[in-house]
């Protein structure tokens, strides 16, 4: 017995010593980060710049995935299921960690109890874009519209269950309108469908809709934030626009890893996107993108996790929203 308790703590000493080691020499091959989002949008956009920033200083590829589609559960569950050893990671927001276990009572994976959090990147808040080609000129016009639609007005979103969804569906209840809801696949369809007057309206941020705006294919009613955003001045907020007062929308992305990923590596992985974020060219094209840079420790990010999942929890349950 005592030949097997040595050689069982002799094994066990090699195992946590490779873990150590892997850990501290991490990362030593390619990384993936597999994203919900269809190429182009403002999440793959911005995981492709942090991508060639973490590339350069671990001199290791990092691999963006796209795996959109069925409510961002594809790319989880493909996450979900890969080793936790930092060399598959999810790039989400926060309608897959925080909004759907509100909103759905059955889902193929848990966020609190699969996933750990492992670094922030930014937050942005939502414009209100229709047609360039539309006749309202601010949100007063689209509310009076949706009043004399009788149902029939259309607004886009990327998903049912999404963070517009859910930001559309509190515009009705404040307005006290009824409009109807024409999900997409992805965000380029969405945009399209917005800009060619298929769907009156979308909710959408700087990044996903700056080429359409400035091809003046679409146009920006209002910002669903307190206050204007510096680089696009020109465009009121909501209540500035004769929309509900205090209305605000946004969203946050972050990095999370499986469950069980070494602390030592989540660390690593959050102190190398925080110093991604503050390379020049990034911060060059969040000013244009109007995102703000998000950079808080581990602790830092699942704090706001559970905050953000208190605050949907509210306005799911106020106001009675379900999707299964």
């Amino acid at each position: 017995m005592k030949k097997i308790f040595t050689l069982t703590t002799l094994v066990l000493g090699v195992l946590t010593c490779s873990a150590q080691a892997q850990s501290s020499s991490y990362p030593t091959r390619s990384v993936r980060a597999v994203l919900p989002y269809s190429v182009g949008g403002g999440p793959d956009t911005v995981a492709r710049m942090i991508g060639e920033q973490l590339s350069a200083a671990w001199k290791q590829p990092f691999i963006v995935e796209n795996k959109p589609g069925a409510n961002g559960w594809l790319a989880l569950g493909e996450v979900k299921r890969s080793a936790a050893d930092g060399y598959s990671i999810a790039i989400v927001d926060n309608t897959h960690m925080t909004l759907h276990p509100h909103l759905y009572k059955k889902m193929p994976f848990d966020p609190a109890r699969d996933f750990v959090a492992a670094a922030p990147i930014y937050s942005t808040h939502f414009f209100i874009v229709v047609s360039a080609n539309s006749p309202w000129r601010n949100v007063a016009d689209l509310v009076g519209a949706a009043h004399k639609a009788n149902g029939h007005l259309t607004y886009g979103t990327w998903g049912i269950g999404s963070v517009a969804h859910l930001g559309s569906t509190i515009l009705q209840q404040r307005t006290q309108t009824t409009m109807t809801h024409i999900p997409f696949k992805d965000l380029s369809q969405l945009y399209a469908a917005v800009a060619n007057g298929d769907v009156d309206w979308a909710f959408g941020t700087a990044a996903t809709v700056q080429n359409l705006y400035q091809a003046k294919r679409v146009k920006l009613l209002a910002l669903a934030a307190p206050v204007r955003l510096a680089a696009y001045p020109d465009v009121p907020t909501i209540a500035q626009a004769g929309g509900p007062q205090d209305f605000e929308l946004k969203t946050w992305v972050a990095a999370f890893a499986p469950r069980g990923t070494p602390q030592e590596i989540i660390e690593r992985l959050n102190t190398a996107i925080a110093a991604a974020l503050r390379t020049p060219a990034i911060k060059q094209r969040f000013e244009t993108f109007g995102f703000n840079a998000w950079s808080v420790d581990t602790s830092g990010l699942a704090r706001a996790v559970n905050e953000d999942s208190a605050y949907f929890g509210g306005i799911v349950q106020k106001a009675n929203i379900a999707l299964d």
